[in-house]
């Protein structure tokens, strides 16, 4: 028990630093702070529970499994009052890019962020476990769903996950999948790196193509981005991305 404390505890020590989006510039908000302005369902003509909020509250004697909105209009976004609703997309689009999103589960829960709405960087409440961690983990770059099977996917080098109801953060950096002027593809997707919590849990990650649960659009130079909404409850707060400008030799 002492040990996982204090595991727990140099890991937020780790993190106790400003943000990259205040630390350097060039760095663009993709939420407005007070509504859900720049963001659509993934079917926009079906009802979703998605909400703007002040603050969020995680009960973990009294129930564990969900997440509370508090206020109104405020900075972070959450997935209604059970966590199963439509997954939220942005409206603008982004090739190469350099993205860092904040996010918060409860226990047990299950989210993604997809990058280009195909690659998905996996979230999971995966904090403190006790089998070797795989595609399905938090931190994993999730697999392919070909043939009724897992193909492929990446697992994260460290267990980095927090505990659920902690902020934990992903900061990427994402290179898009090339094409030639007939649109052939000639170079697949890749994560250049994935840092999650401060620690470093990708390098260099080829995706051969989209990956379970992707949106329902062709491979291009120019996607949106898509956070995962119907499998649990799961808050995100100080999404922001920049234009790429290469992975820095050291994080």
């Amino acid at each position: 028990m002492f040990r996982a404390a204090l595991l727990l505890l140099v890991s937020l020590c780790a993190f106790a630093q400003d943000p990259p989006f205040l630390r350097e510039g060039g760095w663009t908000p993709l939420l407005n702070g007070t509504d859900l302005k720049g963001w659509h369902a993934l079917d926009p003509t079906k009802p979703h529970e998605w909400k703007a909020v002040r603050g969020i509250d995680w009960d973990r004697v009294g129930n564990p499994k969900l997440l509370r909105g508090i206020g109104t209009s405020g900075d972070r976004i959450m997935n209604g009052p059970n966590g199963r609703t439509q997954n939220w997309v942005s409206d603008e689009k982004h090739g190469d890019v350099e993205l860092y999103i904040e996010f918060m589960i409860a226990k047990g829960a299950n989210s993604g962020v997809y990058l280009q709405g195909l690659y998905e960087v996996q979230v999971l409440d995966s904090h403190g476990a006790t089998t070797p961690l795989n595609t399905g983990d938090g931190g994993a770059i999730y697999h392919q769903w070909i043939n009724d099977k897992p193909v492929g996917g990446t697992v994260p080098k460290v267990n980095a996950n927090l505990p659920a109801g902690v902020w934990q953060s992903y900061h990427i950096w994402f290179r898009a999948p090339r094409f030639d002027a007939s649109g052939k593809k000639t170079e697949n997707a890749r994560f250049l790196r994935v840092i999650q919590n401060n620690q470093w849990i990708q390098e260099n990650v080829e995706v051969l193509g989209p990956t379970r649960a992707h949106m329902a659009i062709p491979e291009a130079p120019m996607n949106p981005l898509m956070v995962q909404g119907d499998h649990g409850p799961v808050a995100y707060r100080n999404i922001y991305w920049r234009p790429f400008r290469g992975v820095p030799e050291f994080h």
